[in-house]
């Protein structure tokens, strides 16, 4: 029996997959370590309750008492962006295999991480790192417009702003306030279609790659609450429209360093068909990525993460048997969700499609971020379906707030 620590600090739906998914790996005996309760865990995993999840110092002291009463530990894993360093520092201490804080730096600082992939000749937008609105300025004055500013360690949009004037960009500054003590990153803007580009790692090589297509990308969609945002996972990812990505989404898996595990990267088309590297994280991708590509390959990516990080290895085969996408359902204004309308013509014309739903609660108040306030996922052998299919749900169904 191996034992597994897995670091949640909280337990949301889409965590509880991958819990479930360790939990049912042969042979793990499974600890989460959580400032929640124990009641939605699943039976069998066992719960440690702190009060900060995200403190190095606590893992280490719930890890060292978990590993004196089972007689060992085996793994000490996590999902969240944020949480990579402090298991870095806590595996490191226990003397644990996986992800060692330089590699962890090197992942969530994307500075740290821009400067690794140009080192390597890879493909990145231009960046500086910005400790004055002064820095902000000149960095302006020798990229021009557009440019984004984000935190260096940022995930999902948080704190982003694309800045396309001097107007613009001084509003942002008045918001972001870089420092001495408070970095800011600032980067290019670049012009294309944006993907995600993820991967599970073994042992230094890329066992598995994955293609989704952003419909807009999620800037567009922080910017504009109108937007319900949809993603799309092609069944065929073999042409010579994504040739540029395999070749540098690997190499840029491979220059970070990452040795097991899965990574989800953000990156961009230019007109002329070359990739552009946006950023890459060491961990699973969110806004139910990893439930998408389940569906693309008809089997369960929960389970071969879980298998990668427990046992590292990745068993059987990954052939794309379909395409799939997802829509994510939100709409302008504040407040509760007050109705959804259109649900039943949606459901009339692509309810045959939809392999998993996640409707918007009545009396709930608006989420933040793009992901909305839920969500459908449409599958089918052909591209162009699915491409329709998302395209009529967001067109038909309006979330509506008061």
């Amino acid at each position: 029996m191996r034992t597994v620590l897995f670091v949640a600090p909280f337990l949301m739906d889409a965590t509880l997959k991958y819990i479930q998914a360790v939990n049912a790996v042969a042979g793990v005996r499974l600890f989460v370590l959580t400032q929640d309760g124990p009641g939605r865990l699943p039976p069998g995993a066992e719960h440690y309750r702190v009060e900060n999840a995200l403190d190095p110092a606590v893992i280490v002291a719930a890890a060292k008492r978990i590993r004196a009463h089972t007689g060992g530990l085996h793994r000490l894993i996590g999902i969240l962006e944020n949480a990579q360093e402090a298991l870095a520092i806590a595996r490191t201490e226990l003397g644990l295999p996986g992800m060692d804080l330089a590699t962890a730096e090197r992942f969530r600082d994307k500075g740290l991480m821009k400067q690794a992939l140009r080192d390597a000749g890879l493909p990145c937008a231009r960046y500086a790192r910005l400790h004055s609105d002064a820095d902000a300025r000149r960095f302006v004055a020798e990229v021009g417009y557009p440019v984004v500013l984000k935190p260096p360690a940022g995930a999902g949009c948080k704190g982003t702003y694309q800045v396309g004037s001097a107007r613009e960009l001084e509003a942002a500054l008045a918001e972001a306030r870089p420092t001495a003590d408070r970095e800011v990153l600032a980067e290019e803007f670049i012009l294309g279609d944006e993907f995600s580009f993820d991967t599970i790692v073994i042992d230094g090589k890329v066992h598995f790659t994955n293609i989704l297509r952003y419909l807009p990308g999620p800037l567009d969609v922080t910017r504009n609450d109108w937007i319900q945002w949809t993603v799309l996972a092609p069944r065929d990812i073999t042409g010579p429209e994504f040739a540029s990505i395999r070749d540098v989404g690997v190499r840029a898996v491979t220059t970070l360093g990452l040795r097991t595990g899965m990574t989800h990267m953000e990156w961009f088309r230019r007109k002329d068909g070359t990739a552009v590297v946006s950023e890459v994280g060491a961990r699973p991708p969110g806004a139910q990525f990893t439930s998408i590509m389940g569906y693309v390959y008809d089997r369960s990516l929960y389970h071969a993460w879980a298998h990668a990080v427990v046992d590292e290895k990745v068993s059987g085969t990954f052939e794309r048997k379909y395409a799939a996408g997802c829509a994510y359902l939100r709409g302008s204004g504040q407040g509760r969700v007050a109705r959804i309308d259109g649900l039943d013509e949606a459901q009339h014309r692509v309810g045959a499609l939809v392999v998993e739903a996640n409707l918007p609660q009545i009396g709930a108040p608006k989420a933040a971020g793009y992901e909305g306030d839920g969500y459908v996922i449409v599958r089918h052998p052909d591209t162009d379906v699915v491409a329709r299919a998302l395209r009529t749900i967001v067109e038909t169904v309006k979330v509506r707030y008061e």
